[in-house]
């Protein structure tokens, strides 16, 4: 098999046990009677580590290439998924979050970048849109999956039934069946120099600014719905089927990127994107009906969806020779800091005065970067069109 399609299956089995884990966490500690602050706090806990360890992480890959760490990954994601099944606890569950989100990020630093090096710059956007589709599918499945399971199966079997998806990477990355893991070209002086040196370049700052934004409108979205559906009566399928509908959107527009990538400019992409998950995120107090919301999510999705592919190749083709993985390893920190601290802030909101605010605030977010995105697309269009004059 070639190793763009074998990486993608494995980053998906991967994915399903590690997305189905937040959500199945999320609702077994509801079901645990816990707070709205205990649920941000265990969705915070997935981020901890890789908010620490990311750029380590991503310099380690720099250096020695991806098998290994892709390995650790997933036998952290078995290892932590397969823990509540054993000792179902509200402390069990801090102990899975932190595991399965320090394996995750080893798999996705590691795949983003095995995706980046393998990839010519006009096959980039395409590659990293096919990666965003397998994403995608796994994010289609794996809350359906955790809710219909919860539901017939109970919360300590639906656990194992994840862990499972996590026997076929580690069997195949321990015989070393990926051939990009193989014949990686491993560095023996990476780059050097701070790793927030990178934000010095305008444009890079500005990538994390706008990646900023939306990784907490996806922590927004992670951690909301269950908490509002739950709070307005829906069962476990019902908002495993809700979220479905989310994932179907990224599905739908990651499957269009490729021909969308080079008719659009990356900026512009941005900004419409960032416009229609504004609206989506305004719109959700406002229902309690599961059709109306299942729209509302696909919106979203479409919208949250869409920036993946175009962002990760403006990154990778923006960072410094030699740091590609480093950039990556930024990336994450900044994502995981924000999964972090957001879902606490979520929870006391949460607890405080509902969901309202948070949606509602998510939505002024997005709308101010989508205008952000906008200007940044202004000025480059001024830059091609002002002359330069050589001394």
């Amino acid at each position: 098999m070639r190793p763009l399609p074998l990486l993608i299956i494995m980053l998906v089995l991967c994915h399903v046990a590690a997305n189905g884990c937040r959500v199945t966490v999320a609702l077994f500690a509801i079901d645990l009677k816990s707070s709205a602050f205990t649920i941000g706090a265990l969705l915070a806990s997935f981020a901890v580590l890789p908010a620490l360890l990311s750029v380590r992480a991503g310099r380690w890959i720099d250096r020695i290439g991806i098998h290994k760490p892709f390995l650790i990954g997933a036998v952290a994601c078995a290892v932590g998924v397969t823990l509540p099944a054993l000792l179902p606890s509200v402390w069990t569950l801090y102990a899975t979050c932190m595991i399965v989100g320090t394996g995750f990020m080893f798999i996705n630093v590691a795949a983003y970048h095995a995706v980046g090096e393998m990839s010519t710059a006009e096959e980039r956007p395409t590659n990293f849109s096919y990666v965003a589709l397998g994403f995608s599918t796994s994010s289609f499945i794996a809350p359906i999956l955790s809710g219909l399971s919860i539901d017939a199966l109970g919360h300590r079997a639906t656990f194992v039934l994840l862990a499972l998806f996590t026997v076929l990477p580690v069997v195949a990355l321990s015989l070393k069946l990926l051939p990009a893991a193989a014949h990686r070209e491993i560095s023996d002086e990476p780059a050097t120099g701070a790793v927030f040196d990178l934000l010095t370049d305008v444009p890079l700052r500005r990538l994390f600014i706008v990646m900023t934004i939306l990784t907490v409108s996806w922590d927004v979205y992670a951690f909301a719905i269950p908490v509002y559906g739950s709070a307005i009566g829906l069962s476990a399928s019902q908002i495993g089927i809700i979220m479905g509908s989310f994932a179907a959107a990224t599905f739908t527009i990651r499957l269009a990127m490729p021909f969308i990538a080079g008719r659009v400019h990356p900026w512009t992409l941005l900004k419409s994107a960032m416009v229609i998950a504004s609206l989506a995120f305004f719109a959700m107090p406002f229902t309690v009906s599961v059709p109306l919301l299942m729209a509302i999510m696909f919106a979203m999705g479409l919208g949250l969806g869409a920036p993946q592919p175009m962002v990760l190749t403006l990154l990778h083709e923006s960072a410094p020779r030699g740091r590609a993985g480093e950039a990556l390893g930024l990336r994450t920190t900044l994502i995981n800091g924000s999964q972090t601290v957001m879902p606490l802030v979520f929870g006391v909101v949460g607890a405080a005065v509902g969901m309202t605010p948070l949606f509602w605030g998510m939505a002024v977010a997005l709308l101010g970067g989508g205008f952000f995105a906008q200007q940044i697309r202004e000025e480059a269009r001024a830059d091609v069109r002002r002359p330069h004059i050589r001394g």
